[in-house]
């Protein structure tokens, strides 16, 4: 163990190290998450909140947390009320690309590095994307429906103007590991790619445009980039008509970038010609909500990222943060600006 503060007498009269406190929020089974950090011996105990609820958090953050997993659903958000029950609070760590569910400048204010799982699910989600492309391209879900329903579409699928996916402008609001990876596998069927990011990649082998002339320009736009108050709204219903005629609309980052409510209004006027939504202002999107309801809407419970392979990557950083930080090494993926090696309190 490397510098540890807050040490106890062992009876032979030996100093040795009190265990880190982890807290697990994770909704996941205890025996599950046990097994996750069972390789840490007595040098971690492992807590879980006793109730799903803000009682239930508040209560297991002011009971000694020191390394807490953040809760990826959202709703044990771990803000600045709950953080102030947490004395201890060293280091919180996201099983997930997002922050959402964190007040992470309250976490910054109290020196404690926030680090999430960058890349874990980069691949799932591009191909997501570059899936959802498709299937609008060709109407696939469209055509599924008609054909259960007892029908036969293969006239009016010829009429709905399908296109071949290569030749489409592909415009990437993003260029994070998402982004670069969805412009990778589009730029790989042929596909002519540019993207949008606050700070431009001279490295990139897309073209950069500025927001206005990328939306203008592209004929399926995808969206993959962090919700953050800069970013809230960012595809208005004022941005969206600047698409061209007939174009489609890829979310895979966040429902408060592009509204729901301006992405319906787009559809419906056909500045849109169909939208592949994996995420939504609230979730679960509300039963009556007219987007569920469209036919050239491609709806997905925010699941992109949901692969086998996503979630050991996921399960991978975590344990390998929680370690580091338990071993006394940097973490990693702090995103906060905080010093990645993690101290007690």
């Amino acid at each position: 163990m490397h510098g540890a503060v807050g040490r106890k007498a062992h009876p032979e009269g030996f100093e040795m190290t009190a265990p880190w406190r982890i807290l697990s929020l994770l909704p996941l089974d205890e025996d599950l998450v046990r097994g996750l950090f069972g390789h840490l011996g007595d040098a971690a105990e492992l807590a879980f909140p006793r109730t799903r609820d803000r009682a239930g958090l508040h209560a297991a953050l002011a009971d000694g947390a020191e390394l807490v997993i953040g809760d990826y659903t959202g709703r044990l958000r771990l803000d600045a009320e709950a953080a102030a029950e947490a004395p201890k609070l060293a280091f919180v760590q996201m099983p997930a690309v997002g922050t959402d569910s964190l007040d992470v400048p309250a976490l910054t204010a109290l020196d404690v590095p926030v680090a999430n799982a960058a890349g874990a699910n980069a691949r799932g989600v591009a191909e997501w994307a570059v899936g959802a492309a498709f299937a609008l391209c060709r109407h696939l879900a469209w055509a599924d429906r008609g054909v259960r329903a007892g029908g036969w579409p293969q006239a009016e699928l010829l009429a709905r103007a399908t296109r071949e996916i290569h030749t489409q402008r592909i415009g990437i609001v993003g260029f994070g590991a998402i982004g670069a990876e969805a412009a990778r596998l589009f730029q790989a069927l042929g596909c002519a790619v540019s993207y949008w990011t606050r700070r431009p990649r001279p490295d990139a082998s897309a073209t950069y445009r500025e927001l206005d002339d990328l939306v203008a320009t592209s004929d399926i736009l995808v969206l993959a980039l962090p919700l953050t108050d800069e970013t809230r709204g960012l595809l208005g219903p004022e941005r969206l008509a600047l698409l061209p005629e007939n174009a489609l609309l890829v979310n895979v980052a966040r429902g408060g970038i592009a509204p729901d409510d301006a992405v319906l209004a787009a559809l419906e006027s056909g500045r849109l010609a169909g939208a592949a939504l994996d995420v939504f202002d609230n979730e679960p999107l509300p039963p009556d909500h007219g987007l569920r309801s469209h036919e050239n809407v491609l709806l997905s419970p925010h699941g992109a990222g949901g692969t086998t392979q996503s979630q050991l990557n996921i399960v991978s950083m975590v344990r390998d943060n929680i370690t580091a930080a338990v071993e006394g090494r940097d973490v990693r993926n702090v995103v906060n600006g905080v010093k990645a090696q993690i101290r007690r309190r």
